[in-house]
């Protein structure tokens, strides 16, 4: 049984990893329903929370079907780190995650997300400092290292192990490799094998099929694995990956009308959650995804990203279940 603090979640977690823009409540909804055992917020300005900026106190928005939830924080000034902390934790996480992984240039190159780590003192410092700032477990999702050249995750995990957190969650690639060339797992195995290491280690990066994931899990003996963007439009990996380390079997593709009513779903969490103008806009870049490989559905997808109404984009997606209804999914 795997923990995080008093936390059980189940022999061999699936997380959904906190991804800007996509990680949202409704998102996250359809992935809980569909296996995920435990999910996170998108990343949220330290910064914006402590100057209650409202792009950023939204994003603490949780509900109780989600649970296990964590919220997760970033920044570059510990003082401001700290603060933050306490603010997430009022709005009821189970977990409070650290991003020290982000490698987008306006965070990482400011010494935050990635960008801390160039400096692996100040890393643990901002971390000791937030574990006692809550009552709640601590969490960190980082990467290997900045480049090839400073890796030293062994002694990372190890130190943040040492001040308080609870478990870590590690993209197996470096922040110059953004998300370019396949994620090195290898590294992952050495924390693992590493005697003094003893909370949870997830591993991320390309788990993108049920085959990969058990392969992965054998090969590298992490304690579950992260998902991030293969999950997008495709929130079933979850349950496909379970089902496929208990029977050896891969469970079929969603059908069509099962991908319409997902995507419904999603649309209308959306709407409710954000307002319509809002809802609709940020959910255009999912449709792609939830019916990717159909033929000829360019010119729905076209007209679903631009439909201005809940209803007209609604409307659309029936259409879509009408006009394909003999299409069969690989």
């Amino acid at each position: 049984m795997v923990k995080i603090g008093n936390l059980a979640l189940g022999e061999f977690p699936l997380l959904l990893a906190p991804m800007e823009d996509v990680s949202d409540p409704p998102f996250r909804a359809v992935c809980k329903e569909n296996g995920a055992d435990l999910m996170y917020t998108e990343f949220i300005s330290s910064e914006g929370l402590i100057r209650d900026a409202a792009k950023s106190v939204q994003k603490l928005d949780i509900f109780e079907y989600e649970r296990p939830v964590g919220i997760q924080i970033f920044g570059n000034e510990i003082s401001s780190m700290r603060e933050a902390a306490a603010i997430a934790e009022q709005a009821g996480p189970d977990i409070l995650d650290i991003n020290y992984g982000c490698p987008v240039n306006k965070v990482a190159c400011k010494g935050a997300g990635a960008g801390i780590l160039l400096d692996i003192d100040k890393m643990v410092s901002m971390t000791a400092e937030i574990v006692k700032a809550v009552d709640i477990p601590v969490t960190v999702k980082t990467r290997l290292g900045w480049d090839q050249n400073t890796i030293r995750i062994n002694e990372v995990v190890e130190r943040l192990q040492d001040v308080g957190i609870q478990a870590i969650s590690i993209h197996a690639r470096t922040r110059k490799q953004m998300y370019k060339g396949e994620a090195d797992w290898s590294y992952l195995a050495e924390v693992k094998e590493n005697q003094r290491i003893h909370i949870p280690v997830f591993g991320n990066g390309d788990i993108d099929s049920p085959e990969k994931a058990l392969e992965y899990r054998n090969k590298y003996g992490v304690d579950g694995m992260m998902i991030g963007r293969a999950a997008i439009g495709y929130p079933w990996i979850f349950d496909e990956i379970k089902h496929y380390f208990k029977t050896g079997e891969k469970l079929p593709a969603p059908d069509l009308e099962e991908r319409v009513k997902v995507a419904k779903q999603h649309l209308d969490f959306s709407v409710r959650w954000k307002g319509e103008k809002l809802g609709i806009l940020e959910m255009r870049r999912h449709y792609t995804n939830y019916f990717r490989g159909m033929p000829n559905f360019k010119p729905y997808r076209t007209q679903m990203v631009t439909a201005d109404t809940y209803e007209e984009v609604s409307n659309l997606l029936d259409h879509v279940a009408v006009d394909f209804a003999d299409y069969q999914f690989a």
